[in-house]
């Protein structure tokens, strides 16, 4: 555009360009400025939502594993007192079995007490019969009285040999079935043992499980306490960048707006220019080049931007309305003090 004035000094001019570049270039850095921390800060925002994520699923695997060890602690634990039950019943049988081997065995020894007392009777029986005589038959025969006191003496005999017999063979029956019955209630009272011994070997391997279980439950607890922990301090961080992102989204905004503000004034291009290139006359005619009104827009220009007639005769706001245009298409290269 023109001026008003052929003389205005070319070192006006340059302060003027000088001092747009440097608002310019003042307004870019601090919205360059804001656009990096914006930046900087989505970023750790974003980092922090995959470490949380990462996190949230580390808790979920966190939550299954505790949820399974749980699950083998109580399955444990109901196995154990189950054992426990048939441990108790498995001691009570032996408990049985250990008074019934000790009556088995007063039982044993007063057969065995019996059999000794009828073998003493038996011995003094052969003793007397030595130191007597056993009569034989022909002694028998010859001593007695008839046929009468011979057959009453040969029964008699006979009764005495199968009275000792039978004394002798009572006594070792006795003695034998006790012995029997001892030795199967000592292996019945060992089979005990030896089940009881299993089912507490098992027990306790089962109650180890049990414990095994719940230590790593807790710890598995414990590991998720402090994932969600650290979670809800990512968040919070989270949240706190958000604000951040948000305030200085707004500070670039009102920043910019209020260095555009003060950069135009109330004109539609920067004051500067208009000051330069007219003083801000909207009568004003550069007689060299024909540019009219506050705006110096050539009458070339201001038809081809649809205005009527001449922009100087044109009202303050037609002019400011073709001049927001033209620095809409042109920026500041269509202006000569702007250069």
């Amino acid at each position: 555009m023109g001026r008003t004035d052929r003389h205005t000094p070319a070192r006006a001019r340059k302060t003027i360009a000088a001092l747009l570049a440097a608002l310019l270039l003042a307004v870019g850095a601090a919205q360059a400025l804001g656009a990096q921390s914006i930046d900087g800060l989505n970023l750790q925002i974003a980092g922090a939502k995959d470490q949380a994520q990462a996190l949230a699923a580390q808790i979920d695997d966190a939550t299954a594993q505790l949820a399974a060890a749980q699950q083998q602690a109580i399955v444990a634990a109901e196995r154990e007192a189950q054992l426990n039950s048939v441990l108790e019943r498995g001691r009570e049988r032996e408990r049985r079995l250990e008074a019934e081997v000790a009556r088995t065995r007063e039982e044993l020894g007063a057969a065995r007490r019996q059999l000794h007392r009828g073998l003493n009777a038996l011995s003094n029986r052969l003793v007397d019969i030595y130191r007597g005589g056993m009569p034989d038959a022909t002694a028998l025969l010859l001593e007695s009285d008839g046929y009468d006191d011979l057959t009453t003496r040969a029964e008699y005999l006979k009764r005495v040999e199968q009275a000792d017999a039978s004394l002798v063979s009572r006594v070792r029956s006795l003695r034998d079935e006790v012995s029997k019955r001892l030795n199967a209630v000592e292996e019945a009272q060992q089979r005990a043992e030896d089940f009881n011994a299993q089912i507490e070997a098992a027990r306790d391997e089962i109650a180890a499980v049990r414990a095994e279980a719940e230590s790593r439950a807790s710890q598995l607890a414990a590991l998720r306490s402090q994932r969600q922990a650290a979670v809800e301090s990512l968040q919070a961080q989270v949240g706190r960048w958000t604000d951040q992102v948000q305030r200085l989204e707004r500070i670039s905004a009102a920043q910019a707006q209020s260095e555009v503000s003060a950069w135009f004034g109330d004109w539609a291009i920067p004051e500067a220019i208009v000051m330069c290139e007219s003083g801000g006359n909207f009568g004003a005619v550069n007689p060299s080049s024909g540019a009219g009104g506050a705006y110096q827009i050539l009458p070339s220009t201001w038809e081809l931007y649809g205005g009527q007639g001449l922009p100087q005769d044109a009202s303050p706001s037609e002019q400011s309305d073709i001049a927001a245009q033209i620095w809409a298409d042109s920026g500041s290269a269509a202006w000569e003090c702007a250069g």
